[in-house]
C-alpha cells in the first residue's frame, strides 16, 4: 500500500495568509468608517429618526498603503454635514508606520531603488523616489529641531563627549562622516543626550 505524501507550498500559504490579513484590515477600516458616519448622522444607513443629522450620499474609494498591503477604503459621503474621519488623516495615502519604515530605511543608507523594491515586496506597491524624498525632508526638519533645541537642564556637573567616524551613503556617494555625541547629567541626576555635529 502506497503512502500519500502531503506537500505544502510555503509561498502559496504565505500569500494566502497575507491576503487574509490584508482583507481583514480593509474590512475593519471600512466598518470603522461606517461607524463614524453613523455616529455623525446619528442614524444607521437607511434609518429614519428625529435625531438624524444630514443623510448619506454614497461613498468614494480611496487607496491606503498599510503594513498589511494596499487596502481600498470606502469613505462615506454625507450631505448636510461634513465627514471628517479620525481614523485616517485627510489626503494621507500611507499608514504612519509605513512612512516611518520608509524614513528609517533611507536614513540607514538603503538606496532609493532598493527602498522601491522592498516596498513592493512588503506591501505590493512601489513608492516613488519623489515620495521618499518628500518624507525625508519632513524627517530632517524634526531632526534639526531636535538638534537645535534649547538646553533645559540648567547646569551640568558631568558631560561626556565622544565622536565616531562612520562611512555613509549620501545621495549615492560614500564618505566618512564624523558624528559627535554628548551625554550629560543635570543637577537632578537625569541624563540628556545631544548630537553635536556632523561634518
Amino acid at each position: 500500500m502506497s503512502k500519500k505524501i502531503l506537500q505544502l507550498n510555503e509561498e502559496v500559504i504565505k500569500g494566502q495568509l497575507k491576503e487574509l490579513v490584508r482583507g481583514s484590515v480593509e474590512e475593519t477600516l471600512n466598518e470603522l468608517l461606517e461607524a463614524e458616519a453613523e455616529k455623525l448622522t446619528q442614524a444607521a444607513r437607511y434609518e429614519r429618526n428625529e435625531q438624524r443629522q444630514g443623510y448619506r450620499s454614497g461613498h468614494y474609494s480611496r487607496n491606503l498603503t498599510t503594513t498589511s498591503g494596499d487596502v481600498t477604503l470606502k469613505v462615506p459621503k454625507l450631505e448636510g454635514i461634513s465627514f471628517e474621519t479620525a481614523i485616517i488623516e485627510r489626503y494621507r495615502r500611507r499608514e504612519s508606520s509605513v512612512e516611518e519604515a520608509l524614513i528609517e530605511m533611507y536614513l540607514a543608507g538603503v538606496s532609493v531603488r532598493r527602498v522601491e523594491d522592498i516596498t513592493e515586496a512588503l506591501w505590493g506597491s512601489k513608492v516613488s523616489p519623489s515620495t521618499i524624498s518628500e518624507l525625508n525632508k519632513k524627517a530632517y526638519v524634526h531632526i534639526e529641531d531636535w538638534r537645535n533645541r534649547p538646553l533645559q537642564g540648567g547646569q551640568y556637573p558631568y558631560v561626556y563627549v565622544d565622536g565616531i567616524y562612520l562611512r555613509r551613503n549620501w545621495g549615492g556617494e560614500f564618505e566618512n562622516v564624523a558624528v559627535w555625541v554628548a551625554i550629560a547629567f543635570n543637577e537632578d541626576g537625569y541624563r540628556e543626550f545631544w548630537v553635536l555635529s556632523r561634518a
